[in-house]
């Protein structure tokens, strides 16, 4: 009787070698033929945000990126300036890292005095059933839209249990809260944006 010859070490070292060589360039090419198509597909997203967010609006767009202090990194504002020259508000592209699933990006939209006009989801992770109730669904009572019309200056961009003026999504006080830091921090960057904008 032969005995089965056991494969040498080298061998089974230059097998797992190749497949992680065919597996790795599998995968990039992955990348590469599904990277513009999301790109394109992101950049899309954030275009309807941006209309969505200002409504009504017809102009031209300034964008500038702005950094709070305390932040690591910028928020970048989309100036509506009318045909007229006069400014019209902005559409910013605000975030907050105390989600639930630890970061979602919005759009907010604010007219020339700061009130909210409207808001749009452009990222999120939250748990499905709880905190993604902050994206909106067609056709049902949606969280965000409490903040439509209200003024920061004013109304208090916490949620109720911490003394502010937001009804939290139920068993999402998480998702609720870090909706309304994204939103203070639009509001931030934006009025900082217009003390520096002339007329």
């Amino acid at each position: 009787m032969s005995q089965k010859k056991e494969p040498s070490l080298l061998r089974l070292v230059l097998v797992l070698t190749g497949i992680a060589l065919v597996a790795g360039l599998a995968l990039t090419g992955v990348y590469a033929l599904t990277k513009a198509p999301i790109d394109n597909a992101q950049k899309e997203k954030k275009e309807k945000a941006l209309n969505a967010v200002l409504p009504g609006f017809k102009g031209e767009l300034k964008d500038t990126t702005v950094t709070l202090e305390g932040d690591d990194e910028g928020v970048l504002v989309h100036l509506a300036i009318q045909e007229d020259g006069t400014l019209f508000g902005a559409g910013v592209e605000t975030y907050t890292k105390k989600a639930f699933a630890g970061r979602f990006d919005l759009m907010v939209g604010l007219d020339a005095q700061g009130s909210i006009l409207n808001t749009e989801v452009i990222t999120a992770g939250e748990t499905p059933g709880l905190g993604d109730k902050i994206n909106k669904v067609e056709g049902k009572t949606n969280f965000a839209d409490q903040f439509n019309g209200q003024d920061p200056a004013t109304y208090k961009l916490s949620v109720t249990k911490d003394g502010g003026d937001v009804d939290a999504i139920t068993a999402a006080t998480i998702s609720s809260r870090a909706y309304c830091d994204a939103v203070q921090r639009a509001y931030n960057v934006f009025m900082k944006v217009k003390e520096g904008y002339n007329e």
